[in-house]
């Protein structure tokens, strides 16, 4: 694929060979803006990539050196993810700035270009995902516009649809069994969320987190019946 060299400085060593790919959108009024950010020392953080509206492809460091693109972060038991992932950058106002949905060519170069770094790096389906998955408490991006189906559709990522499930809802403040079962299965998805048995703050966050991946007509935190059918789908698809 066509890629453009825009080198950052904004990079060191890695701690591991990269399988995990963290998508973001950039969250600035410009993709202008957003490229400059990511290219100047003085920030501090970056990216592998960053993909414009127009389908452009920029490359910032190089996929073998590690990027700082996830920060404080959590992803199937391994802290701060910016040592064993690979970051894109997807040019979007996000939520601050007007967010909307991302342009088909945008999205066609981004399933293109995470097919690429597939045929370098070991990455599995259920460890593509957003920057509100691997830091659910500091994140939202890349919202829930974004198409995680069609990037499933294409290969790239885990996707279920469930029928109508039936089931009480769960909501911060409750407890009990189902709390904890519901939170475990979180955990073996790859969330930070260990097992109490109380439906926290962070419980709810992260159930937020979920549902703007992988249920994004409803993220309110409120684990309903359909909810939970879906992350039973997914365990029993990759996790």
């Amino acid at each position: 694929m066509n890629v453009i060299e825009a080198p950052s400085p904004n990079f060191d060593a890695r701690t591991a060979p990269p399988d995990v790919l963290v998508l973001h959108y950039t969250g600035m009024e410009t993709g202008e803006g957003a490229l400059a950010r990511l290219r100047d020392p003085e920030a501090k953080v970056s990216s592998h990539y960053l993909v414009e509206e127009d389908g452009r492809v920029f490359r910032l460091v190089p996929e073998e050196r590690r990027a700082w693109h996830a920060g404080r972060s959590f992803w199937r038991g391994v802290e701060n993810v910016n040592g064993n992932s690979v970051g894109i950058e997807i040019v979007n106002p996000g939520h601050e700035f007007g967010y909307r949905p991302f342009p088909e060519p945008q999205i066609a170069a981004v399933i293109e270009l995470v097919a690429d770094i597939r045929t370098r790096w070991t990455i599995e389906d259920r460890n593509i995902v957003g920057h509100s998955d691997v830091a659910p408490d500091r994140k939202i991006d890349p919202g829930e516009l974004f198409p995680w189906r069609r990037l499933a559709e294409a290969g790239h990522g885990l996707w279920a649809e469930v029928p109508p499930a039936p089931g009480a809802p769960l909501a911060e403040g409750e407890e009990g069994a189902g709390v904890f079962a519901l939170q475990a299965g979180l955990t073996r998805l790859g969330y930070d969320c260990a097992p109490s048995g109380k439906y926290d703050a962070h419980t709810k966050t992260v159930v937020s987190a979920f549902q703007r991946h992988w249920r994004p007509e409803r993220f309110d935190g409120v684990a309903d019946g359909e909810t939970r059918a879906r992350l039973i789908a997914l365990l029993r698809l990759g996790a």
